[in-house]
């Protein structure tokens, strides 16, 4: 059907307050809009200016429209354009983490034990001596169904094991949803009930008391009391701690920011395990203690920005430059696990104080959107699902915090 616009005179008679009558005249195009199908007006005071946009309208009406371009990604594409963008948004090793997962998703899955699929993975030009399987790699994405998701994790299942299956999906999940949104693709729904694979052992962590055994000793141990207590009283995550600056310690304000993480060679990064691991965490008094007697026996370092988590120096005849890198290899043995052998306490890892941290602020019954903003986690299910409760205010957190782990007399 041919657009067509006409252009109608308005006039309208109108009484002023002083008593004046006066006529106004509007030009209006009319037309029927070709997107939505409903009919407009434009008014114009002008008689000129309303030809002018009618001619525009007929002149875009009758230019001939862009060819919609059909992308025809493949899953192997997709996977590949995800890749690229998750990298240098991560950790170098999360990104080959996810490399190496990406491989059950675009194939050729080999036949055979983990053995067998590492030496094909380290010898990918050399001729297969086992049995393969094609993946998904070939597949177009806008030709993927639901069932064909369900098919080959049930293969991987079965193959590998459930969880590396679910690890591949959540994989294919997020390149699928990048690819929808670059490219504006359909994509098939992810499958349901595909089971939960491995099931998690819970992980150990102090008991309050135990707790707080530990943290009275941290305050009498002046050299390292700070390095063992700081992940119960803040939830920080290890790469988080060993790579804390003093120019993120507000001592002031009692804010401590959280703005990159440590590498396992020690290397800074400019980014956080999540976009929410941005965040700041109050301060509490028995931290802000602990910190400003820590400022000021903190070993000087030579150049560079001045970390609150330094190395201290010489240990059993090896000597090693105070102030150095603190690499999380050598914090778990000397600074951490020590501890807890000198005050018969049983032994949990570093995260596992992170833990006791969200756990405790439940407890005492402050929000888990407050919660979750604390310990950096995008979203509160997040939270709910390794814990169990966004918000009274951080100064609320801290408190209950310092009164859960307080010495009753």
């Amino acid at each position: 059907m041919a657009f067509d616009a006409s252009i109608t005179k308005r006039a309208r008679k109108r009484t002023l307050l002083s008593g004046q009558s006066v006529v106004h005249v509007r030009y209006v195009v009319n037309f029927k809009d070709p997107l939505t199908g409903r009919r407009s007006q434009l008014f114009f005071g002008r008689h000129s200016d309303a030809v002018a946009k009618r001619n525009t309208l007929i002149a875009e009406s009758s230019a001939p429209k862009p060819t919609t371009v059909v992308v025809e990604l493949t899953v192997a594409q997709a996977i590949d354009h995800w890749l690229q963008n998750r990298q240098g948004s991560v950790k170098p090793a999360t990104w080959r983490g996810y490399r190496q997962t990406a491989r059950y998703v675009i194939g050729p899955l080999v036949i055979g034990n983990a053995a067998t699929r590492r030496f094909a993975t380290m010898r990918p030009d050399a001729p297969p001596h086992n049995p393969t399987e094609e993946m998904l790699g070939a597949r177009r994405v806008s030709g993927l169904t639901t069932a064909d998701i369900r098919s080959w994790h049930q293969r991987v299942a079965k193959h590998v094991s459930p969880y590396t299956a679910n690890v591949a999906r959540k994989c294919l999940k997020a390149a699928l949803a990048l690819a929808a949104e670059d490219f504006n693709l359909r994509i098939a729904p992810m499958p349901t009930q595909l089971g939960r694979g491995r099931t998690k052992k819970p992980k150990a962590i102090l008991s309050p008391a135990q707790i707080i055994t530990l943290i009275e000793h941290a305050r009498d141990d002046l050299d390292r009391g700070l390095y063992y207590a700081f992940p119960f009283l803040t939830g920080a995550r290890p790469s988080e701690q060993l790579a804390l600056l003093w120019e993120d310690v507000d001592l002031v304000d009692n804010i401590i920011s959280i703005r990159r993480m440590q590498e396992q060679n020690g290397a800074l990064t400019s980014y956080t395990k999540t976009f929410a691991g941005f965040r700041h965490i109050p301060i509490c008094p028995l931290l802000r203690e602990m910190l400003l007697r820590w400022q000021a026996r903190c070993p000087a370092q030579g150049g560079g920005r001045a970390r609150v988590f330094p190395r201290l120096g010489s240990k059993k005849g090896v000597r090693w430059q105070s102030g150095g890198i603190l690499t999380y290899a050598n914090f778990r043995p000397h600074y951490w696990r020590p501890v807890f052998a000198k005050l018969g306490l049983p032994y949990v890892a570093p995260h596992s104080a992170r833990h006791s941290f969200i756990s405790t602020l439940q407890m005492q019954g402050i929000e888990v959107g407050l919660v979750a903003k604390l310990a950096g986690h995008a979203n509160a299910a997040v939270t709910l699902s390794h814990y169990t409760h966004a918000l009274r205010g951080g100064e609320a957190a801290v408190a209950a915090l310092e009164e859960a782990w307080t010495p009753r007399y």
